[in-house]
């Protein structure tokens, strides 16, 4: 099965938390797009909902929200998602990943939509607190 780490953001507080996705959780991401709205019951999260803002390969290949499908192409950027140009008129072939949540995935980004009853600071530890802690 597949495994992802999902880097949860908090608008509110600006806080971001880092969730293990195995199994269920997992599946629950396997094929949604970028921009797509989630419930967060998998992850533990009862009553959120999470959208997907990106994520990346085990290569570090960032995910772009405008490029359908789920594999990885070379694109000619001149600005923009994944690459600033450092002169006028300059590009530059890039790879860069589909939309769509692949089993290639190890990261996927996303942030709190709609909030639940429960207090995310009491269901889980900033990403920070966390690390700091290990």
């Amino acid at each position: 099965m597949v495994d992802f780490k999902v880097v949860l953001s908090d608008p509110k507080t600006g806080l971001s938390y880092k969730i293990a996705a195995t199994g269920a959780a997992a599946g629950a991401l396997l094929g949604k797009k970028i921009g797509t709205e989630v419930d967060g019951s998998p992850f533990g999260l009862n009553g959120y909902k999470i959208i997907i803002t990106g994520g990346s390969d085990k290569a570090g290949t960032p995910a772009r929200p405008d490029l359908p499908g789920n594999g990885r192409r070379n694109l000619l950027l001149s600005d923009g998602f994944g690459f600033h140009a450092k002169h006028n008129g300059q590009r530059e072939r890039k790879g860069q990943r589909g939309n769509e949540i692949a089993a290639d995935f190890v990261q996927v980004n996303a942030k709190i939509s709609i909030y639940g009853e429960k207090p995310i600071t009491e269901i889980m530890a900033p990403a920070e607190v966390a690390a700091s802690v290990e």
